[in-house]
């Protein structure tokens, strides 16, 4: 009788049931949706019909089958089947189950499965306690969860398992749901004479959002709650269908996967400029309930990661939204929302901020470079080490800039920050890499600085490279060589279609202002040593190919060979002509200027101009200037004036045996019309024990030094007198420096090419 009993009780809790739990499928022909897994010949549907399941995780969104598939395995399987919840199961019930398991296969030799409803509540000690039967075969687990199993369930558990992803139900689906509802005479309302307009189903269907079990406690509540009319027809119009369903059901957990999903969409439609996407993605986070804190703190990290500089105005945008919203609260303060997404989704885009993460991955893997000496806290120990002796006040200098060393020695050249070609970024970008090029072409500097460096290469390198520097940061090269390269592009009047050949392109000073001048033309670069041309080609990786300049390796002489080995089409007939030839120091020290010079000429068009930017070593800075010689001998005062300027009278020196009126006959030869200017550039010097040591050595490197230069004649002693009166009066001195230069402007007189 007990049986009888519990078995009335069951049918009568059955009955009662919630609509959803009623219409729940008990066979795979009853089940509706997820094709995709359950459609014939799937293997999902072929090891339930086979009774041959391996340990399954069902993931998906609520109301989408996930519980009901395993119902109808329960239905299906020979094997003993035990359910369990993850919310409010624990360990104790874990073991009972798989004690149970373990009887079963014992005394009947059945398996069993072990279904667990919201897998991915269980804690790490309760999948723990599940994994090891799961691995020997005790159980076969079946999982359900609404979080993405990778991120939310024992690692072990899901390398077990096969995992079945369950989709949002489609609309025809949950019609046809509805449907059977509607007509199922025992567990539906087909005994009743239930009559649903087709804009109240699709409401419901649409408010649904996918979710059968929404749809069906909707239908339930518009059929319970209409009472039949006089015809006993109980009929469900749209106004019924709205109050039975108001509020779409919306799949937002604030700690699960579809939280982290939907931000992540957000995020991704603010980066890929699309407003519309940004607000749909953020009211389906404020609509679900997400704390708008949360959303502002994502935008104001989106304002500096993804918009940055493009417009620095965007993190003030977003920082006075977000205070605006805690003064005015919800709702109103969606419209603070809506203003900070709307911003960013229109503005500029730049990640050029990630720039800092280079910087911290080289303090990470590069040897740590020293402060440099003039950067160094000058208020302690000036005195004892010199530290901040050299520092250049930039404010002092126009347009407060000043070319000097601010990263250690062992990372000069190194560039971390890349702007964009965006917003406000664009036009800093510019004024950044204009500073950076002169910086590092008076880095690279080696023979538009001080005569020491014409007259001697002798010396340690190292101690030649720190001088250098100093003098550099002095003298102002980087500044004056920005100028120069102005001077020069304001004559050359490049237009955008304009090629561009740089003759001696070096750090690039030129070549990079011509590639900006002329982006619908090309530059070729000439770097006449291997050091050059790879420093070159990594500033230039940085840009779009088709953006590149085409670098050229060798000497001036070999460019038609160079030139014909570059191009594209080496096969087509018509020869390469540049529009603007560009040079600095390109020209002057060489021997070959009368041959080289009608090379020239066959690369230019007809139209084409020539402009070179020459140092003129012969009007170079006399040493002797610099003393005061009344403390020598009258005699040897007039040997050393003597001697001196018979470096810069020496025929047969191609550095000194040359002029401004010299170097324009030339191309007048070559028949060019030329237009030449000259300029004493004035600066300074630090006149170092370093430097001193260079201009008295013994030996020079590849030129003689001054020492080897007076030494023709002067004397031993006079030479030691003379240098004993360098050192004292020049020793660590700055001493004003003056160089010559001209710009030189040829274009040719007659065509010369078609």
């Amino acid at each position: 009788m007990p049986d009888l009993f519990a078995l009335h009780a069951q049918d009568i809790l059955e009955k009662e049931q919630p609509l959803a739990a009623r219409m729940r499928p008990r066979t795979l022909d009853e089940f509706v949706g997820q094709d995709h897994i359950v459609g014939p010949g799937r293997l999902l549907r072929r090891a339930i019909q086979a009774d041959q399941l391996s340990s399954l995780i069902f993931y998906g969104p609520p109301g989408t089958g996930k519980t009901t598939l395993a119902r109808i395995i329960a239905n299906t399987t020979r094997a003993h089947f035990i359910a369990i919840n993850a919310v409010l199961a624990g360990v104790k019930d874990i073991r009972a189950a798989i004690a149970t398991a373990q009887e079963r296969r014992g005394m009947y030799g059945q398996k069993t499965i072990l279904f667990v409803d919201e897998v991915h509540r269980f804690n790490k000690a309760q999948q723990d306690a599940l994994l090891p039967h799961v691995e020997n075969g005790t159980v076969i687990l079946i999982g359900a969860t609404t979080e993405n199993p990778y991120f939310e369930v024992n690692k072990a558990l899901v390398s077990r398992s096969r995992i079945f992803q369950l989709k949002p139900l489609t609309p025809d689906d949950l019609r046809k749901i509805a449907h059977m509802a509607l007509t199922d005479p025992e567990r539906g309302y087909g005994r009743l004479n239930v009559r649903i307009d087709d804009d109240a189903l699709e409401h419901l269907i649409n408010v649904a959002n996918g979710d059968a079990r929404a749809l069906l406690n909707a239908l339930e509540l518009a059929v319970e709650t209409t009472p039949p009319d006089a015809q006993g027809v109980i009929h469900i119009d749209l106004a019924v269908a709205e109050e039975s369903i108001q509020r779409r059901a919306v799949l937002y957990d604030k700690e699960g996967d579809v939280h982290f999903d939907t931000i992540s969409a957000f995020i991704k439609s603010l980066r890929g400029s699309d407003p519309d996407a940004a607000l749909y993605w953020m009211a389906k986070m404020v609509y679900a309930g997400e704390d708008p804190r949360f959303i502002f703190r994502r935008m104001l990290i989106f304002a500096a990661e993804d918009v940055g500089l493009a417009d620095p105005n965007a993190i003030q945008v977003v920082e006075a939204c977000a205070r605006a919203f805690d003064y005015v609260g919800m709702p109103e303060g969606r419209f603070h929302l809506a203003q900070a997404a709307l911003y960013l989704a229109t503005a500029p885009k730049s990640n050029s901020a990630f720039a800092f993460f280079d910087a911290l991955r080289t303090v990470e893997e590069e040897p740590e470079g020293e402060v440099p000496s003039h950067l160094r806290d000058a208020s302690r120990d000036k005195e004892g080490f010199g530290h901040g002796q050299g520092y250049l006040y930039p404010h002092a200098y126009r347009d407060h800039w000043v070319a000097q060393q601010y990263l250690p020695d062992s990372l000069q050249g190194k560039i971390f920050y890349q702007p964009s070609d965006q917003g406000y970024e664009a036009r800093i970008a510019e004024q950044v890499a204009r500073h950076r090029e002169a910086q590092l072409a008076a880095m690279l500097e080696e023979d538009a600085g001080a005569p020491p460096e014409i007259l001697t290469f002798s010396g340690d390198l190292v101690d030649r490279a720190a001088d250098r520097w100093l003098q550099r940061t002095i003298s102002d090269l980087g500044g004056q060589l920005g100028d120069l390269r102005d001077a020069m592009m304001e004559k050359a009047r490049i237009q955008r279609h304009h090629v561009v050949l740089d003759l001696r392109a070096g750090s690039g000073l030129l070549a990079w202002e011509a590639l900006r001048r002329a982006p619908e033309g090309g530059v070729y670069a000439l770097a006449w040593t291997e050091k050059d041309a790879r420093a070159l080609e990594q500033m230039a990786a940085a840009l779009p190919e088709p953006r590149r300049p085409v670098i050229l390796h060798g000497d001036l002489a070999q460019l038609p060979h160079l030139l014909a080995r570059a191009r594209p089409d080496p096969q087509s007939g018509a020869p390469l002509r540049f529009d603007r030839i560009l040079g600095r120091n390109a020209l002057g020290p060489r021997p070959d200027k009368p041959a080289l010079i009608p090379l020239l000429a066959d690369l230019l068009r007809a139209d084409g101009l020539i402009l070179l930017a020459e140092t003129i070593p012969r009007h170079a800075q006399r040493l002797y200037a610099l003393l005061d010689l009344t403390r020598l001998d009258h005699a040897l005062a007039r040997k050393l004036i003597d001697a001196e300027e018979a470096i810069y009278a020496d025929p047969n020196d191609p550095l000194v045996n040359w002029d401004a009126e010299a170097l324009a006959r030339l191309f007048r030869d070559a028949g060019f019309v030329v237009e030449v200017e000259e300029a004493v550039r004035e600066s300074q010097v630090r006149v170092t024990p370093a430097l001193l040591d260079r201009w008295f050595a013994a030996e020079g490197r590849g030129r003689p030094s001054y020492r080897q230069r007076l030494v023709r004649t002067l004397s031993q002693e006079e030479l030691k007198q003379i240098e004993t009166l360098f050192r004292q009066q020049l020793g660590n001195k700055i001493v004003d420096w003056k160089t010559q230069t001209l710009l030189l402007v040829a274009k040719p007189t007659h065509p010369t090419v078609p």
